[in-house]
């Protein structure tokens, strides 16, 4: 008789805005074969150089009707944007991750408490400002996903299961990752 596929495990990688999250998952998937990255729909506009497939890009009316067919795992408002994580189906034999923010994050772990909750921070404010203007927010959106950073890592820390800062890619990545595979043997010790 075969052994049943384990279920796949829960990673969500969440922090505020300019932490490097669309970075280090990018660099986690395309690491780890059996990682698969659930994409995220948006209300926001695509930013300038961004990829088409960052995000689902949707308007307001495509995002709510997929709120009311109960479409979405997670989904929130920031900033007069909605943002969601549509109700995940990973290939077999893949564990999923989600890149979402704090809102999101606490959706997950009320729906799922056995996600693995990682928070990922930027270095500092500055370090932070930087990667939001590096990617083409004006200064009245950078100022304002710096206050709200504050706020988001202070509470994020009390729900995360780790804590990662994101002061070096390859480090943070390489952090991740020593995560991911933790959890794993642990799943696997315990099957």
């Amino acid at each position: 008789m075969a052994t049943p596929e384990p279920q796949p495990l829960l990673f969500v990688l969440f922090g505020p805005g300019g932490a490097g999250k669309g970075t280090v998952a990018a660099r986690l998937v395309a690491e780890d074969p059996s990682l698969w990255l659930s994409r995220s729909w948006t209300t926001r506009a695509r930013r300038p150089g961004e990829a088409t497939d960052a995000y689902r890009f949707v308007d307001r009316a495509q995002f709510e009707q997929r709120v009311s067919e109960g479409g979405f795992f997670e989904w929130a408002e920031f900033l007069g944007n909605l943002y969601g994580t549509p109700v995940p189906h990973p290939p077999a034999g893949c564990d999923v991750l989600l890149e979402i923010d704090l809102q999101g994050a606490r959706q997950v772990r009320a729906a799922r408490p056995d996600a693995t909750l990682v928070l990922l921070e930027a270095p500092s404010p500055e370090v932070q400002a930087a990667r939001l203007r590096g990617r083409g927010d004006d200064e009245d959106h950078v100022r304002r996903r710096v206050e709200a950073g504050v706020a988001e890592v202070d509470e994020g820390r009390t729900i995360a299961d780790e804590i990662v800062v994101n002061d070096d890619l390859d480090r943070c990545v390489e952090t991740v990752a020593g995560i991911v595979d933790r959890y794993r043997s642990a799943r696997s010790a315990g099957a």
